[in-house]
This record gives structure tokens, C-alpha cells and sequence, in this order.
């Protein structure tokens, strides 16, 4: 997209305007005597659609998730292994 270089008089003058160009995707640099002092864009939108929790598009969860851990390891997360 283009970029505006505005004077602040001009946005004071036309911010409404701005505006409507920054929500489709133009980047406003606002200056005081020639030199950039603010840039004014567009917020990144929301998703639209939620995304499905827990999976990623096209991942496969192999049968051996859900196989149960060896018992060496649910004693290592209860502190049994845990020298003191």
C-alpha cells in the first residue's frame, strides 16, 4: 500500500478522511515542519473463524500418545527418582 506523508494541520483538518484511508490499509506519517513525528495504521483484525483447539492443520497424532507412560516415568513426576 502507499504510504501519506500529512503536516498536522492537514490531519487536524481531515482526520475522518485519514481514517477511512488508514481501514483500507494505507499508512499515514503525520510531520511538524517536514519531519515525521507519528505513523497512524490499521490494528491487525481479528480471526474471523476460530481456530479448532489442540490440533494444527494436517497434523497426525500417532497411535503411540496414547499408550500409557512406563511406570519409571510416573514416579520420576511424583518426585519418587528425586535424589534429596
Amino acid at each position: 500500500m502507499t504510504m501519506i506523508k500529512i503536516n498536522i494541520a492537514e490531519a487536524k483538518a481531515n482526520f475522518s478522511r485519514y481514517i477511512e484511508s488508514v481501514e483500507r490499509g494505507e499508512t499515514i506519517t503525520v510531520c511538524r515542519r517536514n519531519v515525521p513525528v507519528a505513523e497512524i495504521r490499521s490494528l491487525p483484525q481479528p480471526l474471523l473463524d476460530r481456530r479448532p483447539v489442540g490440533i494444527d492443520r494436517g497434523m497426525e497424532i500417532p497411535a503411540s500418545f496414547f499408550e500409557s507412560l512406563p511406570d519409571s516415568l510416573i514416579a520420576a513426576f511424583k518426585g519418587a527418582n528425586d535424589p534429596e
